[in-house]
């Protein structure tokens, strides 16, 4: 197999393990794609994407054009004469016009197992809708939002303890090993990618801090899954005694209760139980504004929730 000149388009943490992939495979990366720098922290200062600051440690051009609604940056990229472009999570619409411009096109690895949950946060969405498996696909970027067709797919159970974050995590390693092992059948264009089916097509909407408020209402296994999905952003929570607590972890019990929806079940050191629209959710560890995450143990020690209930 020739190397290949690639161009890698990312920014995000996800997209570190293929582009790490890459730079010890024998293809050439010739740059490094990703959005500008960002204000972050309480400094709020300028912070480089960890693709950037992956790019300048191996010493390759980075790139970071506003759009490519200029001429100029779709020349600047043409101007690489690359046979390829990987994008991970890069976060910038490619026109038509830059998806032409590599030899082989442009592919895309996408979190989820296409058609479900095309968009913006796939990973979570599967959690939340209580999918029992998720992976990610390896697809040949075409002008519509994750319609292209897949040359690769790989599968990975979803565990009922499964949070964004571990998930996310497990699928990066996968998404690059998804990418190395179809790189050779791309060079050689065949098997051919297989165009998605019409039926089972479903979205995934980028998440709010509005939405991981916890509506003690819905189903304790409702709520579970929200609490694992949002960590570790945007983190669920709830209201404590007119204080705002984020909720990052919790477990079913099995238990039923009459009581109104939040109200405080019991509290042991193994957790604080709490009724909701249908069944008991066991809160493990949260977090009190301005403090650190702790287990529910430590939080009883120091604060007493008889009678309390969660808004």
């Amino acid at each position: 197999m020739k190397p290949l000149r690639i161009l890698f388009a990312g920014t995000p943490e996800f997209s570190l393990a293929p582009l790490e992939a890459l730079i010890d495979s024998p293809h050439e990366v010739a740059a490094v794609y990703t959005q500008p720098d960002r204000p972050a922290g309480r400094g709020r200062k300028q912070m480089p994407s960890p693709v950037k600051q992956k790019g300048l440690e191996h010493g390759i051009p980075v790139m970071q054009p506003q759009s490519f609604r200029e001429k100029a940056a779709i020349e600047t990229l043409a101007g690489f004469e690359c046979d390829l472009m990987v994008v991970v999570a890069y976060g910038l619409i490619l026109p038509e016009t830059v998806l032409e411009i590599p030899r082989l096109g442009c592919i895309n690895i996408h979190a989820s197992l296409l058609p479900r949950w095309r968009g913006a946060a796939p990973i979570q969405r599967a959690i939340l809708a209580g999918d029992s498996e998720s992976g990610v696909c390896l697809m040949q970027m075409d002008a519509g939002l994750d319609t292209g067709p897949v040359w690769l797919e790989k599968r990975t159970p979803i565990a009922a303890d499964e949070t964004g974050g571990s998930l996310h995590d497990r699928l990066a390693a996968l998404g690059a090993e998804a990418l190395m092992e179809a790189l050779p059948r791309i060079i050689a264009g065949e098997p051919a990618p297989v165009p998605q089916p019409e039926e089972g097509v479903t979205y995934a909407s980028k998440l709010t801090k509005e939405e991981a408020r916890i509506d003690w209402k819905d189903s304790a296994e409702f709520i579970n899954r929200l609490v694992h999905a949002f960590n570790p952003w945007p983190v669920a929570h709830a209201s404590l005694g007119g204080e705002k607590v984020r909720i990052w972890e919790s477990c079913l019990t099995g238990q039923l209760s009459d009581l109104a929806p939040g109200t405080v079940v019991s509290a042991t050191a193994g957790g604080i139980d709490v009724a909701t629209g249908e069944g008991v959710v066991r809160i493990t560890r949260l977090q009190m504004p301005g403090k650190r995450a702790i287990t529910a143990q430590e939080f009883l020690n120091a604060r007493s929730i008889d009678g309390v209930r969660f808004d």
